[in-house]
């Protein structure tokens, strides 16, 4: 049995600023480039050789650094679970979702994950479910609903916008499920490279299973905007995103680390409004605020003192 390290700090110190800047930075410039892969190149194939390379890689990290590669039975479920939730279902729904949504959208639905985990934590782990989180949530779906409503109720984006819309939030919701999962493996003690390697891994596996009985054709497209993007979604947001924000969650807990789910859509709002020409309404904008607000809710201090657990 893995040795329990100390629980999450109650305070957040220099080192966890500068985890918080470094995964707000490579999630919020993700959502580009991930949107940049769809084309010529099916979504689980894509994702089968970005999970290839990034678990060669890993794999190459666990050996050079002597970490532990063997593990029981049991502690593979909990890997494989990683690997359903944060390597495999979270992405492919979302690269589903960018058929439908611009980049800037689908990290504004994703943000939500700060109103998920801690919902998810209470109805599933019987976590404490504070008044706070239950504002959070009303905002965050009022957000939603100035965003999204005017198309799918004149009927024009329920083909469009609604199933993207779904996706995202069904790509979301297994974020957050990932999210406690990779927070209670941590206190476990898995070393935190054979967990991410083990997670890719499995994520790979899945993908690759899909991909096969989907027919999908094994191809890559040779264009710097694919391979540059795909490039990009392997070093930066898949490695590095990944360690950082596991590595953020063991210091502080999961539903802190939310907190990045609050700042990192502006940097894709930005990107997306540069690259894909986001149109901004009155309404989107307004709508936007209230999801950001929302999920900002959810993570402030509680009255009595308290950090939002």
């Amino acid at each position: 049995m893995p040795k329990a390290p100390a629980p999450p700090s109650a305070t957040i110190g220099p080192v966890d600023l500068l985890l918080y800047a470094a995964t707000i930075l490579i999630f919020g410039s993700g959502w580009l480039p991930l949107r940049m892969q769809l084309g010529v190149v099916v979504p689980e194939v894509s994702l089968v050789w970005r999970f290839l390379i990034a678990t060669v890689v890993m794999f190459i990290v666990v050996a050079v650094r002597g970490e532990r590669l063997l593990f029981h039975w049991r502690d593979h479920l909990v890997f494989a679970v990683l690997g359903v939730t944060l390597f495999s279902l979270n992405f492919i729904t979302f690269y589903y979702a960018g058929y439908h949504l611009p980049s800037g959208l689908l990290s504004v639905v994703f943000a939500l994950a700060a109103v998920m985990i801690p919902l998810i934590g209470a109805a599933v782990l019987g976590q404490p479910l504070h008044r706070q989180v239950v504002a959070g949530a009303v905002v965050g779906v009022a957000g939603l609903a100035l965003v999204f409503g005017p198309t799918l109720a004149s009927g024009e984006g329920v083909e469009g916008a609604g199933v993207g819309l779904l996706l995202s939030l069904a790509g979301t919701f297994c974020f957050s499920v990932g999210s406690l999962v990779s927070g209670l493996a941590g206190r476990r003690g898995y070393p935190l490279v054979s967990m991410t390697a083990w997670g890719f891994f499995y994520g790979f596996a899945i993908m690759l299973v899909v991909a096969i009985l989907r027919g999908a054709p094994f191809t890559i497209d040779w264009t710097a905007r694919y391979v540059g993007s795909l490039l990009y979604l392997v070093a930066a947001q898949t490695l590095s995103g990944f360690a950082i924000y596991f590595a953020l969650i063991r210091r502080i807990g999961a539903s802190r680390a939310g907190y990045v789910t609050v700042l990192f859509p502006l940097v894709a709002l930005a990107l997306s409004t540069w690259f894909e020409a986001f149109h901004w309404t009155l309404g989107a904008a307004l709508g936007i605020a209230l999801v950001l607000t929302g999920a900002l809710l959810v993570l402030l201090p509680r009255r009595d003192g308290a950090p939002a657990r």
